[in-house]
């Protein structure tokens, strides 16, 4: 049976989970500094695109979503960081299910809105490789049509 809210919590465990964060986790600030080197620039959070993405190029229409393994159910068997816990399963299976089948409402979403979408899980962060083959891939893609140009002239000019 699933615990309410008026069940007692136990302080170590709220005190664990009060520590996890939705935005500038080590994998997002890795990816980040990884792009930012490149002489990429970025908008982040983006409340106005499905899924909220963590790194947003406007002009390229791509979104890049940094998942942690754990919280989206990274489905790469080699990943250790994607077990499930040990205790409750009753909770944790359905509230991470619920996490990938959001994760997948938002890809789809946001790729019917002409944008791009790109995830990196948490674990392929700590690979160079795999964060340089992000940088060439956002480095590669042609600015959208319609976005707004990054080449300013004053007028008169």
């Amino acid at each position: 049976m699933a615990r309410t809210t008026t069940e007692q919590v136990n302080p170590a465990r709220s005190a664990q989970m009060s520590k996890v964060r939705g935005r500038d986790t080590k994998p997002e600030m890795r990816a980040r500094r990884a792009l930012h080197a490149a002489g990429l620039r970025f908008r982040l959070q983006a409340r106005d695109l499905p899924g909220r993405p963590d790194i947003v190029f406007r002009s390229r229409r791509i979104a890049i979503f940094v998942h942690g393994c754990f919280w989206h159910r990274h489905g790469d068997p080699n990943c250790k960081l994607a077990r499930l816990p040990k205790t409750r399963l009753d909770f944790w299976e359905p509230k991470l299910e619920g996490n990938r089948q959001r994760d997948e409402r938002n890809i789809a979403a946001i790729t019917a809105a002409g944008w791009r979408p790109i995830v990196v899980w948490e674990c392929q962060t700590r690979d160079e490789a795999v964060l340089n083959n992000l940088v060439a891939t956002v480095k590669n893609s042609p600015p959208a049509r319609g976005a707004p140009s990054t080449n300013f002239s004053p007028p008169g000019t």
